[in-house]
């Protein structure tokens, strides 16, 4: 078989079989294929795109490339949850323990932030001495005792998923769907869960800034799943502001205890629920949706998933301090607020440009090596549709740097357009089975 014939059979629209697939996706991994050659098949996928079973095909070559990971010792069904990334996304940390809660199995692994989009893992590690390196072993452990835990992706998952990233950064072919969706569920496979809920954003904040790119992206994703046997659903959510108030590692764990208390923004509370209420029904712990939303409120009401919250984070050395002494934090040298510079009503919030503004705090990382600030963030003071009158404050902005704050508040203020009629925000768009 040559890597030629692949290159041109995609070329000239033709859909890639099973061993066309292996073949290159096994050969680059051991380095046996040069880059060019995998550079012109990734743009011939960009252009001509790929089947569903082709998708298929490739996320499972993908996810057999390294390391599969058993969870068989861990008892009952597990459910994962993947989100494709946004501002203020912290509904990893609500509704983990709040699935938990019910008995859900919850066995993550998660990555870290990139660019304006933040990462499960550096929030985690805003609770000094929490340890995402935990064994095997031992992670079962958690999860049979505690139904959850969270842990580091290991180098050795779906290595060819990394390796075509890469190469994917650097030729233009990011933005495939195809390419994006074997990316996502090549981890997901290889993580070993029984059932998956993805939470796909769309709007400013978001990868697919397009309703219709994130339906294809979902649709795709759900299909590969069904393929391969892991029971997908994919809920589309709007990130057309940031989600909830807090975008910042430590404002975005306060905001998580604050839901987990029955007061946190109604946003990020209803999504969190939704998406929760889906992954209780895949586990089997209702029989309906609507049935597992009602429960799950009812354990944020009464304290049970604040409570696995804590012994969670407890369970992986964290420093549980924090949920007595929360309103301590942040903790940072220099506080600022953004205020309106008219009257009317908050028309659109660029969440992409509050992310990014976040980041020039040092929230996130504009390259893999750069180091995290977990203290500092800004918080979102309104919404889309909330009435503001000049002077009000729109923004808090939570800095260790004065000139990190000025950059970010030029940033901010180009962020929000406020005029006199208020447009509406539906939060869930579409359910995807």
């Amino acid at each position: 078989m040559r890597m030629y014939d692949i290159i041109k059979n995609k070329r000239d629209g033709l859909s890639l079989s099973k061993e066309e697939i292996d073949y290159f996706v096994q050969a680059y991994t051991a380095g046996q294929i040069p880059d060019y050659q995998v550079s012109a098949l990734l743009m011939t996928i960009y252009f001509q795109g790929m089947t569903n079973t082709e998708s298929a095909l490739l996320t499972q070559s993908m996810a057999n490339s390294g390391k599969r990971i058993d969870l068989s010792a861990i008892t009952g069904i597990k459910v994962d949850k993947h989100s494709t990334g946004g501002v203020g996304d912290t509904t990893t940390l609500i509704l983990a323990p709040l699935v938990a809660s019910l008995g859900v199995k919850v066995a993550k692994m998660s990555g870290r932030g990139l660019g304006h989009t933040g990462g499960t893992l550096d929030k985690l590690e805003s609770f000094p001495h929490f340890s995402i390196e935990v064994s095997n072993e031992r992670f079962i452990q958690l999860v049979n005792e505690n139904h959850l835990a969270v842990i580091g992706q290991s180098d050795a998952l779906a290595p060819a998923d990394k390796l075509l990233y890469s190469l994917r950064d650097v030729t233009a072919t990011v933005d495939s769907i195809p390419l994006i969706a074997s990316s996502i569920m090549s981890k997901k496979l290889a993580s070993g869960a029984d059932a998956l809920v993805l939470d796909v954003k769309t709007g400013s904040g978001a990868f697919m800034k397009s309703e219709a790119d994130a339906i294809t992206l979902a649709e795709t994703m759900v299909a590969i799943g069904k393929e391969n046997g892991l029971d997908t659903t994919a809920i589309i959510s709007s990130m057309e502001e940031p989600l909830g108030h807090a975008v910042g590692n430590m404002l975005e764990i306060k905001e998580a205890i604050e839901t987990l208390n029955g007061a946190g923004p109604e946003d990020l509370t209803k999504l969190s629920l939704t998406l929760g209420a889906h992954m209780v029904v895949k586990a089997k712990k209702a029989k309906t949706v609507e049935e597992a939303y009602i429960r799950l409120e009812e354990n944020i009401n009464n304290g049970k998933a604040l409570a696995i919250f804590k012994k969670f984070i407890a369970a992986q050395g964290g420093d549980t301090s924090i949920f007595h002494e929360i309103e301590q934090y942040p903790k940072v040298t220099n506080i600022q607020k953004v205020e309106a510079a008219t009257t009317g009503s908050i028309y659109s919030i660029d969440a992409e440009k509050v992310g990014k503004a976040a980041m020039i705090l040092g929230a996130g990382r504009e390259t893999k090596t750069d180091i995290i600030d977990l203290q500092v963030g800004v918080l979102v003071e309104r919404k889309i549709g909330d009435p503001v009158h000049k002077g009000e404050s729109l923004f808090t902005v939570y800095s260790n740097n004065e000139e990190r704050t000025k950059r970010a508040i030029l940033l901010l203020q180009e962020a929000i357009e406020i005029k006199d009629q208020a447009q509406a925000s539906k939060l869930i768009k579409h359910v995807i089975q």
